[in-house]
């Protein structure tokens, strides 16, 4: 008995996904019924329904059409390409009983061939005498669009793959010449029955070099050779994924206005700002919210903003620094400033000092050191967690990303200015302006501020800078 229930082939135009179908359906046990979620039809041009189900009843409700083809007597599967109605991609993703089989083929062979099928409106060939000629003509823009959208859609389905524990049996374009990769294939997918040799109904379409389909050849090798296939210039990134952290969020009493913290030790000043707008207390406002409360928050705040607050990467890290670090009461991190002194020898005081012998030499010492260690922090060479008080703020963002994204993201040297405007275009009539962050203690970081401590810390966050275009500070 197969372990599926149903197949999907997740390919794109011009991957040769015609041709694995028919030898897909070349296997009794096995079939394939085309573009079954394409928005335009259903399963193929010019068809009506696919397995009964219409395009308007598909379309009112896609999984019925899931639900058909699990209760087929063979096992029966679609193709998938990443415009297709999506409403259906988490549920087929994430089911275990639904074969994922994966088409691929080199993207500038499937850029080129789909050009030249626009050109001639030929699309399938089953006989050579009828085949249309074309040239392409390469375009670098239109071609680097292309390749990041198959990139990003073939990302979502490794990253939902490995995350749910599934495999995939992927297909390269030149396999599906090899016979003993389809049988392959059909056994995985629980068939007994073997092919003898390919389906010959369909033909390649433009078996000619690249140099002879392209009519600006020369300027495509010039384009390609401009374009980073292999992401040199990427700035590494190994922190971990991180969730949107929905409860941190916190709401104004009546405002409509949402705070979205990336934890940059001026959360208190926001908070107390927007309780001033309400005239509430800070604990009374709205917060430590599930996605569900949340999302009821948000139906009935209509027209309701969201922000963030970004600071410059060596103002952030020196607040977290004397804030959680070097001093010892409520929320420093105890264990971690243990940890600091004893096996990185950060020279902070000890946890009974009154911290009078604590010199400003010491404090930038300190500090330098601890803009080492957030280096081998982020990187995941420490024992120690990446806490988000001192996570990249491009990756806490992200992470928001997984539920929503702030309406505004602004800048420390902003929010004067921006936040009441915000407040005063939701309607609020004198809304003010929070306060400034107050200076650091034992030391303000204008104290021991130079090259290289901006140096170290573009070396840890330079991932932040790039994003989000800081730089010196100051």
């Amino acid at each position: 008995m197969s372990q599926f229930d149903y197949f999907v082939v997740f390919a794109e135009m011009r991957t040769g996904s015609n041709f694995l179908e028919a030898n897909l359906n070349a296997f009794p046990g096995l079939s394939c019924l085309g573009e079954a979620f394409n928005p335009h039809f259903p399963g193929y041009p010019n068809k009506t329904d696919c397995l009964g189900v219409t395009l308007d009843q598909r379309n009112a409700d896609p999984h019925s059409l899931i639900a058909a083809f699990k209760s087929t007597e063979e096992l029966s599967g679609f193709r998938y390409f990443h415009d297709h109605d999506p409403r259906v991609l988490e549920d087929v993703l994430h089911d275990p009983r639904c074969a994922k089989i994966i088409l691929t083929r080199n993207p500038v062979d499937s850029y080129v061939s789909w050009k030249i099928a626009q050109s001639t409106g030929q699309w399938k060939l089953t006989d050579v005498r009828r085949r249309k000629d074309a040239t392409a003509d390469f375009d670098a823009a239109e071609f680097e669009d292309h390749m990041a959208t198959l990139q990003a859609f073939q990302i979502r389905l490794l990253n939902t793959l490995q995350t749910s524990g599934q495999t995939a049996f992927y297909v390269a374009y030149e396999d599906l010449q090899d016979v003993a990769v389809m049988n392959g294939l059909a056994r995985w997918l629980g068939q007994n029955d073997q092919l003898d040799k390919l389906d010959d109904k369909l033909k390649r379409q433009n078996p000619a070099p690249l140099s002879e389909k392209v009519g600006n050849f020369e300027q495509m090798e010039q384009a390609l050779a401009r374009m980073d296939r292999f992401n040199l210039t990427r700035t590494p990134n190994f922190e971990p994924r991180r969730g949107a952290n929905v409860p941190a969020y916190q709401a104004a009493a009546k405002t409509p206005l949402l705070y979205m913290p990336v934890r940059g030790e001026i959360d208190r000043e926001i908070s107390d700002w927007l309780a001033a707008l309400d005239g509430v207390d800070r604990s009374d406002l709205p917060g430590k919210f599930t996605q569900k409360h949340l999302r009821q928050w948000k139906r009935r705040n209509t027209g309701h903003r969201s922000f963030a607050v970004i600071r410059h990467p060596v103002a952030r890290a020196h607040s977290v620094f004397c804030r959680r670090i070097v001093q010892t009461g409520k929320g420093s991190f105890g264990e971690i400033r243990q940890t600091l002194r004893q096996k990185y020898k950060l020279p902070i005081p000890g946890r009974n000092s009154d911290g009078s012998d604590y010199s400003r030499d010491q404090h930038r010492q300190a500090f330098a050191m601890f803009l080492d260690f957030l280096k081998a922090n982020l990187a995941g060479q420490t024992a120690i967690r990446i806490d988000q008080t001192w996570a990249t703020q491009s990756a806490v963002i992200e992470g928001m990303a997984g539920f929503a994204l702030p309406d505004v993201i602004l800048r420390e040297d902003e929010i004067a200015t921006e936040l009441p405007a915000l407040a005063r275009r939701l309607g609020h009539p004198d809304p003010g302006a929070p306060r400034v962050a107050s200076e650091d203690t034992p030391y303000p970081l204008s104290a021991i501020y130079d090259e290289e401590i901006e140096q170290k810390a573009a070396d840890v966050y330079s991932r932040d800078y790039l994003m989000f275009g800081f730089g010196k500070w100051g």
